[in-house]
């Protein structure tokens, strides 16, 4: 089974298309086991292509005894990609789906997407904010943006698993100090869709989001703008109702800082 767009559509056709895309060259942004992602040029557009290779049933078992279940399909990524478009939130635009073979070891399948041009990731844009503070309206407005999409994907039986600042893009065509401009979520292959989200898997996203700020010069008051935005509850509220919840959220973020550097964050 493959689905191309029209654009790729005239370039990867017959029987071999998917063994074409299969081996596609380009730079490669990520290698792991039996996923590769990488940037491929057609006709002039820059395409991403994320291949997913059989994985092997120790691989599998691994996973499963681990409580995990392993991603052996670029399909969980398209139906993150569908999900997140129902949802209203800015991500990726489909171009091709491809899948073959026997489910899960033998299972082959890729997902392109197009680029995002003039974009960049909030880890890059807020990286030098503690030298060189932002403009005060440009700040709060992405706080909002970035709790809005939290708070959307969590109310709506959406969790992301890689939910850091480096996975979120910024149109560079657009004003962030404006109420309108665009944000775009990447990185969707291990987001998880059910009825409801697990507690344990919201706090999961928002401990690993406030992990991957924790020293672009937020302040404490940015911590509480966050919290506003996402429950859309005043502060006293907050910490009448919820306080527990944000405590366990802050102290896995920092006992994940404390892992990765070896000493307590600024902000603490």
């Amino acid at each position: 089974m493959i689905e191309l767009c029209p654009d790729l559509g005239k370039f990867f056709k017959g029987a071999g298309a998917f063994d074409e895309i299969l081996n596609l060259q380009g730079k490669v942004y990520r290698q792991h086991k039996n996923r590769t992602t990488l940037r491929f040029v057609s006709d002039g557009k820059g395409y991403f292509v994320k291949i997913h290779r059989g994985i092997g049933w120790g691989e599998i078992l691994k996973n499963i005894f681990s409580l995990k279940w392993p991603v052996v399909s670029a399909r969980n990524e398209l139906n993150a990609i569908n999900k997140c478009e129902q949802l209203g939130i800015a991500t990726m635009k489909i171009a091709g789906f491809g899948e073959r073979g026997v489910p899960p070891v033998r299972l082959e399948s890729f997902l392109i997407t197009e680029e995002l041009e003039n974009t960049i990731s909030l880890e890059e844009f807020c990286s030098d904010w503690k030298n060189n503070p932002p403009d005060f309206r440009l700040k709060a407005a992405l706080i909002r943006k970035v709790a809005g999409i939290a708070r959307i994907l969590h109310r709506n039986g959406v969790n992301h698993r890689d939910f850091y600042i480096c996975h979120f893009l910024l149109d560079l065509k657009s004003n962030p100090s404006s109420s309108t401009f665009n944000l775009y979520l990447i990185d969707l292959h291990r987001v998880q869709i059910r009825k409801h989200t697990p507690r344990r898997w919201i706090i999961k996203d928002l401990s690993g989001l406030f992990f991957s700020s924790m020293d672009i010069g937020l302040t404490k008051r940015d911590l509480f703008r966050f919290m506003k935005a996402y429950s859309g509850k005043p502060t006293r509220s907050i910490f009448k109702e919820d306080l527990y919840f944000w405590r366990q959220v802050l102290d896995r973020a920092v006992k994940l800082y404390k892992k990765d550097f070896k000493r307590l964050p600024a902000l603490f």
